[in-house]
């Protein structure tokens, strides 16, 4: 099987749940899309380091609910709350709709594929040496407990002239089975030779073995008593 889908999108609507969920209209359809992408750049271009993995995005009649995952909760959070409703100010002008921002913690950075990847990134763009940033970068991710890592580059590594692609692993990396909970992050590095592509999946095992995930009832092909998840589908 050709391993060209996003791991993502394959998973979407099977057992990952949709990263914005609302509904309309055809006519506002795309109006809507490109406001929550707006939303999306905005808050990973003012908190570029508070370690933002994805913002999902929910919508009522009445408001706009962003929920927003970050390593660094203090970041966003500020003194007393003053960043977030600083940030709730900003985004309501972006938008001209009324906004609830929701904080989420991420209790472990390193079994985050895109965090690593963000992380792999900077160290890129830092000029650091690409080879001796996934060997550590596959050292500690492993070292958390997961199946598997597996890291993909792309550009002109180390300054060369023609730009490659360098692969790396530890583990196992199962793409194409649903039983398994591949996250999957993607980051760019800007750095003086051009653009570096970074994609890293990590293999955080079978939905069955987590709590809490709908995973292991739509494996054992039965649906909860109780709706998991906090919003409404």
């Amino acid at each position: 099987m050709g391993q060209k889908v996003r791991p993502t999108g394959f998973r979407v609507g099977v057992v990952e749940d949709w990263r914005s969920r609302w509904y309309a209209s055809k006519k506002d359809f795309g109006a809507l899309l490109v406001e929550d992408q707006k939303v999306r750049n905005f808050i990973h271009t003012k908190y570029k380091f508070a370690g933002i993995p994805k913002v999902e995005i929910e919508r009522t009649r009445d408001q706009v609910v962003v929920h927003l995952f970050t390593a660094r909760p203090g970041i966003i959070i500020g003194r007393k709350g003053q960043e977030v409703d600083r940030l709730k100010a900003e985004l309501e002008d972006l938008t001209g709709r009324r906004m609830e921002l929701k904080i989420i913690e991420v209790e472990n950075a390193l079994q985050s594929a895109a965090l690593v990847a963000e992380d792999i990134a900077q160290q890129l763009s830092k000029r650091g040496s690409f080879r001796r940033t996934i060997k550590r970068a596959l050292d500690q991710v492993m070292e958390t407990g997961v199946h598997g890592i597996k890291i993909e580059l792309s550009g002109r590594l180390g300054g060369a002239e023609m730009s490659r692609r360098e692969k790396a692993s530890r583990g196992s990396i199962p793409l194409s089975t649903l039983q398994r909970h591949v996250d999957y992050g993607f980051r760019e590095a800007h750095t003086t030779f051009g653009v570096i592509g970074v994609k890293v999946w990590i293999d955080l095992g079978d939905y069955s073995d987590e709590e809490n995930r709908d995973g292991s009832d739509a494996k054992a092909g039965q649906a909860p008593q109780k709706p998991k998840r906090t919003h409404k589908r």
